[in-house]
């Protein structure tokens, strides 16, 4: 078992590795609140875009579904006949001088901007920037893309010095775990352990979480919840689509570098489709380990990835066909979320016109 499965299992509960932790984790809310009083008395400074910036993100460690939730959002306001632009840190990209900040163009190497802003970038056509400092990838967005009318934040609630006018959590069915900060628990930062609170301890240029959204199959308290559910068409290597139901009854390999890969594999399951082997990686893998890679093919079954995985495996394999499939996430947040939504977005901004 990885360092990593121990920790996440040691989080659900307070048990005896927790327990070990715990001091640590007490130097870390100390850390966090230094941090926060820093920025309250103004001693670390803040910085406002021009336009509405909404931040998603969440407050345990690990993936809870913020990229769908970012996709989703941004198909929203287009259709609403807005101009949202995303920002990004590019987890698990390739950093030099040259490129600290930069725009995610369709063709770009997953390795240059990260899977996720590459991935949001190919599905909405929104202009998606990553640097270290979010900051950055802002002002380039907007000088570049003046047009855009407010800014998407793939993550960063805990990231003060760029204010945010829209806080939106996201939890999947761990919730808060044991309750207890890292590293003895999965916290960030401290959290309730039940419904929303009415305000964060945090600065006024962070202010309060908005919504609270959960992503998973189950909620773990109270807050709006989402659907999460297999598209029926599979997406080729070669562009071609392959109903998920046309697999049914053939032996099938599935690969998933996600944050959690059995999710992914127990929905292929429940579509009825048979996993001779599943091959679960660690988040944001880069594939490029070509032993690793190569044994995907070796049994000549059909491979089935994740969108997100597939950026990087079908540059990887462009001749792979039919052979290699990608199967995308239907992600749908109950309407209740996407009112609450409308109704916090139309205080920030005019209603937009939309072209006749």
């Amino acid at each position: 078992m990885s360092l990593k499965t121990t920790l996440q299992n040691a989080w659900m509960r307070r048990g005896a590795l927790a327990c070990l932790l715990w001091p640590l984790a007490q130097l870390h809310a100390g850390a966090v609140e230094l941090r926060r009083l820093l920025y309250q008395q103004g001693i670390l400074k803040s910085w406002r875009a021009d336009v509405p910036v909404i931040v998603i993100g969440n407050v345990v460690a690990g993936g809870a579904g913020k990229t769908p939730l970012v996709m989703a959002l941004v198909k929203h306001l287009q259709a609403a006949g807005r101009h949202p632009g995303v920002v990004s840190r590019g987890y698990g990209r390739q950093h030099n001088k040259n490129d600290n900040c930069l725009e995610v163009l369709p063709g770009l190497p997953a390795s240059l901007c990260g899977d996720e802003p590459l991935l949001i970038r190919q599905r909405t056509g929104a202009p998606v920037f990553v640097a270290r400092q979010r900051i950055h990838a802002v002002r380039a967005l907007l000088e570049a893309h003046p047009q855009t009318d407010l800014i998407i934040c793939d993550d960063g609630l805990q990231h003060h010095a760029l204010r945010r006018d829209l806080n939106i959590a996201v939890f999947d069915e761990r919730g808060v775990g044991n309750g207890w900060l890292l590293p003895a628990g999965p916290l960030r930062e401290a959290w309730p352990p039940t419904d929303l609170p009415k305000q964060r301890p945090e600065p006024q240029a962070v202010g309060p979480i908005d919504l609270l959204l959960h992503t998973g199959q189950t909620a773990a308290f109270a807050g709006f919840q989402s659907r999460r559910a297999l598209a029926d068409l599979a997406i080729a290597a070669d562009g071609s689509l392959v109903s998920l139901d046309s697999l049914k009854g053939e032996a099938l390999t599935a690969v998933a570098a996600i944050a959690s890969p059995e999710a992914f594999f127990a929905m292929l399951r429940q579509r009825g489709l048979t996993l001779a082997c599943t091959v679960a990686l660690p988040d944001h893998d880069k594939f490029d380990d070509d032993s690793k890679s190569d044994d995907l093919w070796q049994s000549g079954q059909r491979v089935l990835c994740t969108e997100k995985d597939a950026v990087k495996l079908f540059a990887r394999h462009p001749d792979a066909g039919q052979q290699l499939l990608a199967v995308p996430l239907v992600f749908t947040p109950e309407p209740g979320f996407m009112e609450a939504f409308d109704t916090q977005l139309n205080a920030l901004l005019p209603p937009p016109t939309k072209a006749a």
